[in-house]
């Protein structure tokens, strides 16, 4: 039952915070602290001594099912292996970040918010657990309505804007997925007999090119909206430059990903002949996404803005990587994953320390801040070379891996998103020269970091150095899982849908 209590309890955390800070001000952050750190004690209970035990229906650690309602077969069916053990770390290390941040930036509606933020992360932790479609499609569309309240009610000047739009984006491409899972188990239904939702028995569906390809875009549109991948990516920018900094935190870190895991553990093993005829188009847009994200992040001139563009630059590596479909370039893309929650979730963090500072985010209005405020300065120094990739962080390891892998499919893909390693160290370096040196604003007086941002940023620092220089224990993780999914497509590879110069093997192991 803890696979069920990990969620549970964050939704019960935020009734509780709700309802207790019109009673005690000030006591939803505590109770959103203790459930934060109470599930990360029970995650860390989860952690077995080995990974490397493959069952016949996957690498799954723990599972639990319980009937809902079983006369539509939809069952409350949760399971965890390697690959969303990681991800449920991450969500519970990025929510005590966006905690964190939320501390003292949060002065109005407290308790309701600190109610969305448990609930958002209840959500994100149901979407990366649920083996039943509908289970998942549950939780898919708990993640959007807290995370719209945390925009609409708790966001800056254009809030509305911004938080409608991000609504209709998820929401339009949310219900082309419903279609996509209502469709696979009518297809299902009539092909077995037996009408189910349960991931595992509907792997290896029989499907007409037409039907499959048409499935599979359902399900890949909804992820790419989330992911987000050129050109349904125009919400990102929107919402995270007017959302509150603890939501800048989960969008970046954890709601993207929620995006390249639906790819990764349902498009391509649910859809493997589908998936592979659209490979050349996907990393072709992941490419473009690269390249284009970076050039427009260069342009930008608001922190929080120019930040969300380098996102839709780094989560491109994610799709091109996901789609060349080699162990290498996996363990690339969960590197990455982690990786850029945590380097991004910091500069966004670092963005809203400086707007409760300066009252702006604009580039143009600081300057100078390295003397005024040297702690600050050398984090967001240190969160921009990890941005940029500089070797013995966790953010070299994943784009060099992806690289790799995206190599043995096809040279011209990878060359061509190396481009995008240059570009981020243009617009990194940009941001500390910008903001951080040249001669100061006249009168300035800034705060430095307090001791529970440094603690909070110091915690991500310290996983990034330890993720570049010793990413093995989530290699090892995630390897039995990510093999699996390979083989669960391996009917139909995807790197036999991408074109190779004469001579080249594509399909060579890693």
């Amino acid at each position: 039952m803890i696979l069920a209590f990990l969620i549970l309890i964050p939704i019960c955390g935020g009734v509780l915070a709700w309802t207790m800070e019109s009673r005690h001000p000030g006591t939803a952050r505590w109770i959103a602290l203790a459930v934060l750190l109470g599930n990360l004690g029970l995650t860390a209970l989860l952690v077995p001594a080995r990974f490397d035990v493959v069952s016949a229906v996957g690498p799954f650690l723990i599972s639990l099912e319980l009937a809902w309602m079983p006369a539509l077969g939809i069952h409350f069916h949760l399971a965890l292996d390697g690959l969303n053990l990681v991800l449920v770390f991450l969500t519970h290390f990025l929510g005590l970040t966006a905690l964190a941040a939320a501390w003292t930036e949060i002065e109005h509606k407290i308790g309701f918010f600190y109610f969305n933020l448990l609930w958002v992360l209840a959500g994100i932790m149901g979407v990366f657990l649920a083996l039943d479609l509908f289970l998942f499609y549950f939780f898919w569309e708990m993640m959007l309505i807290p995370m719209f309240f945390l925009i609409s009610v708790f966001g800056h000047a254009n809030r509305t804007y911004a938080s409608i739009k991000f609504f209709l984006f998820t929401q339009i491409s949310g219900l082309l997925m419903l279609l996509a899972i209502l469709g696979l188990y009518f297809i299902h239904g009539r092909l077995t007999g037996r009408y189910t939702f349960n991931y595992l028995e509907l792997l290896g569906t029989p499907l007409s090119d037409v039907s499959g390809m048409l499935l599979m875009l359902g399900f890949l549109m909804a992820f790419a909206v989330k992911l987000p991948a050129v050109p349904l990516h125009t919400w990102l920018p929107d919402a995270h430059t007017e959302a509150p900094t603890a939501g800048s935190i989960i969008l970046a870190g954890l709601l993207l990903k929620t995006g390249a895991y639906g790819i990764m553990r349902f498009v391509v093993p649910l859809f493997p002949k589908a998936a592979a005829a659209a490979a050349p188009f996907a990393m072709f847009l992941a490419v473009i996404a690269i390249l284009y994200g970076a050039l427009l992040a260069l342009s930008q001139t608001d922190f929080k803005r120019l930040v969300a563009y380098t996102s839709v630059s780094h989560m491109g590596f994610v799709m091109l990587a996901i789609f060349a479909w080699n162990q290498l370039a996996l363990q690339g893309a969960l590197i990455q994953i982690i990786c850029h929650g945590l380097s991004t979730g910091a500069l966004f963090f670092l963005a809203g320390a400086l707007q409760e500072r300066l009252h702006t985010r604009e580039l143009g209005r600081m300057g100078g801040l390295w003397a005024a405020a040297p702690r600050l300065s050398g984090m967001a120094l240190f969160f921009a070379l990890a941005s940029l990739g500089l070797p013995g962080l966790g953010n070299f390891i994943a784009e060099f891996t992806i690289l790799l892998g995206v190599y043995q499919v096809s040279k011209p893909l990878a060359v061509l998103s190396a481009l995008g390693l240059i570009s981020a160290a243009v617009y990194s370096l940009w941001i500390i020269q910008a903001a951080f040196h040249g001669p100061p604003q006249p009168k300035l007086v800034l705060a430095d970091l307090s001791g529970r941002e440094s603690a909070a940023l110091l915690a991500m620092l310290a996983a990034l150095v330890f993720l570049g220089l010793y990413p093995q224990p989530v290699f090892t993780a995630a390897e039995p899982a990510l093999t699996h999914l390979t083989r669960t497509a391996a009917t139909q590879k995807i790197t036999e849908a991408v074109p190779a110069p004469p001579g080249e093997n594509p399909h060579a192991s890693p």
